[in-house]
């Protein structure tokens, strides 16, 4: 598995509040705009990030990660797994505490280079099945 019991609650609860949703549109039926909900729901202020720079849930949308003007703590990622590694190396760039990859997301490579970046990392798991267990 990649993110154990105590790196998920150190991200869910400990690293910040704000997450680029990289992935979420305004599309109600994708995954990402329900994810992206819930962690509203529990506090999180969440930023929509992908290539449409749509407004969801209120908050303004951007094109790219690195088009977003202020910092964020967690890197969200709905991408597909070939594509999610450079999102990554962007939450790196971006400075980004954590890099957290959906179900489905899975990128070894990107994994390691992350995690040795210092980043925390969970991959192949989503938010919002983890973070109402921890309340």
């Amino acid at each position: 598995m990649y993110g154990d019991e105590a790196t998920i609650r150190r991200i869910l609860t400990e690293l910040g509040d704000t997450w680029a949703v990289v992935g979420l549109s305004a599309n109600r039926s994708r995954a990402a705009y329900g994810v992206a909900q819930t962690l509203q729901r529990f506090g999180k202020r969440i930023v929509p990030v992908h290539p449409k720079a749509e407004t969801v849930h209120g908050e303004r949308g951007y094109a790219c990660l690195a088009d977003v003007p202020f910092d964020v703590d967690v890197v969200d990622v709905f991408v597909n797994s070939a594509l999610a590694g450079a999102v990554a190396d962007e939450a790196v760039a971006k400075g980004a505490k954590a890099v957290w990859f959906q179900l489905g997301v899975i990128d070894e490579a990107a994994w390691a280079r992350t995690r040795a970046a210092g980043l925390e990392m969970v991959m192949d798991r989503c938010p919002a099945i983890e973070i109402p267990r921890l309340r």
